[in-house]
């Protein structure tokens, strides 16, 4: 699911909505649309693939599509990412400690 999410948010489009659906408020998919140089239509299939990966939902109200984002589902995205930091950073410290075991210039000179 980490995949798809992370192929979601990787259309700046996408980033646009999820931007203005950050403040937590829901919105229309209309003014969610708007200043995004793309039709109703279009937005909506944007927004599709944000549904797909569960970075939003949809929710009928009255005759309008109310969308509203998924927190939860960027909070393990947000884990993941975090994770991969900590990996890399025992990585890189493993490597620092290597090379200065090895380097030269610490010996002494004889």
């Amino acid at each position: 699911m980490q995949a798809q999410v992370f192929k979601a948010m990787g259309d700046p489009a996408r980033l646009t909505l999820l931007s203005r659906l950050a403040s937590g408020e829901g919105h229309t998919i209309g003014s969610l649309s708007e200043n995004l140089g793309m039709s109703r239509q279009g937005a909506r299939k944007q927004l599709q693939v944000l549904v797909a990966a569960e970075l939003i939902e949809l929710h009928k109200v009255g005759r309008e599509t109310e969308v509203t984002i998924n927190i939860g589902q960027l909070q393990q995205a947000r884990a993941f990412i975090r994770e991969l930091e900590r990996q890399w950073d025992q990585r890189l410290s493993a490597l620092k400690a290597f090379v200065e075991q090895t380097d030269p210039s610490s010996e002494a000179d004889g």
